[in-house]
């Protein structure tokens, strides 16, 4: 057992919450933002002004890259050396979608790095290993782990579109936790395919959590501040919450009062892509555009929900909790 866990030391293959769920699906995320996402903002663009080279060139090949850069994207979150990070682009085509791809690129990177370097032959064994454990993984995992993930989300979505107010509060609250925890409320978001209004609830969620804490650690921050969590992540809130978890309350609860709303008065959609991005280089708006259209009732409805309200019903809420000294000053302050 002792020569296992050396070998495995020796191979950097750690068995943990850290490097499979945090690291491979942040940069799982940062794959999708590189293709996906911002390939479907470009289509957007291309639409609303007649670009075909953005709707009819761009958009498909980064639709039709996505895939593969997720499965790429993994192997280097799991510190594959170049050969194994290479290879496991050919994994993620056979698999074809986001949780395929991921299963496919943590499968065979892990395998490619056991044989990485360990024979005269590595430039054939290593590449060979990793295409056809990430190509097996694909084939016949990802289908069911993709089946299974995308079967959670269409009861997540059912059950908000017939109990839109428990649900509204649940999907909001959870999606938002998981936009600041370290890890990626956007994989999960295209991981389960949310679409309707369960996507709407969580972007409520996400951008309450993003212009909530950019807003009531403003004091502390100041306007640089204000963008790196309001449009950036308040991911950067995470050390800060550890030392004092009483500084969450304010943009859960906004979340909890915002979700219903959306899910019952305003009727919010989105689209996967844009169901765990929140305000996140403004990706969960242009996702509601895409689900909602462009009508002057979606753009209120886009400023009230994904702006203001945030703002201002996070900022009452720590404003209450500072006089009762729950919150002191600095306790949000950011690392320089």
């Amino acid at each position: 057992m002792e020569k296992f866990k050396n070998f495995l030391k020796k191979k950097d293959i750690e068995f943990s919450v850290q490097r499979y769920l945090i690291d491979a699906l942040s940069y799982m995320a940062l794959a999708l933002f590189s293709t996906l996402i911002i390939g479907s903002i470009i289509n957007q663009i291309g639409i609303r002004l007649h670009i075909d080279f953005f709707t009819e060139v761009l958009w498909p090949a980064a639709s039709s890259m996505t895939a593969p850069t997720i499965a790429v994207a993994v192997a280097y979150a799991l510190k594959a050396p170049p050969l194994v990070m290479f290879a496991s682009a050919i994994g993620g085509v056979i698999g074809g979608d986001p949780v395929s791809a991921l299963i496919a690129g943590i499968i065979g990177a892990e395998f490619g790095k056991i044989v990485s370097k360990s024979t005269k032959l590595d430039i054939i064994v290593t590449p060979a290993v990793t295409v056809i454990a990430g190509g097996l993984a694909a084939y016949y995992i990802g289908p069911v782990t993709s089946g299974l993930m995308n079967g959670f989300g269409q009861v997540i979505m059912w059950s908000t579109e017939q109990h839109p107010i428990p649900m509204g509060i649940l999907v909001s609250v959870l999606m938002g936790i998981a936009l600041t925890l370290p890890i990626s409320s956007a994989a999960i978001g295209l991981m389960l395919g949310l679409s309707g209004l369960a996507a709407g609830a969580a972007t409520v969620g996400c951008a309450s959590q993003m212009v909530g804490f950019a807003v009531m650690s403003y004091k502390e921050n100041g306007v640089g501040g204000l963008f790196a969590q309001g449009v950036g992540t308040s991911m950067l809130q995470m050390g800060n919450i550890v030392k004092n978890p009483f500084i969450w309350i304010p943009p859960i609860l906004t979340s909890a009062i915002l979700g219903p709303i959306a899910t019952t008065v305003f009727k919010m959609e989105n689209v996967p892509y844009g169901s765990g991005m929140g305000t996140s280089g403004l990706v969960g708006q242009f996702g509601t555009l895409e689900a909602m259209g462009t009508g002057t009732s979606v753009w209120i409805s886009i400023v009230l929900l994904h702006f203001l309200f945030p703002a201002i019903i996070t900022q009452i809420i720590a404003i209450i909790m500072r006089k009762k000294n729950f919150i002191k000053d600095g306790d949000l302050k950011l690392m320089e």
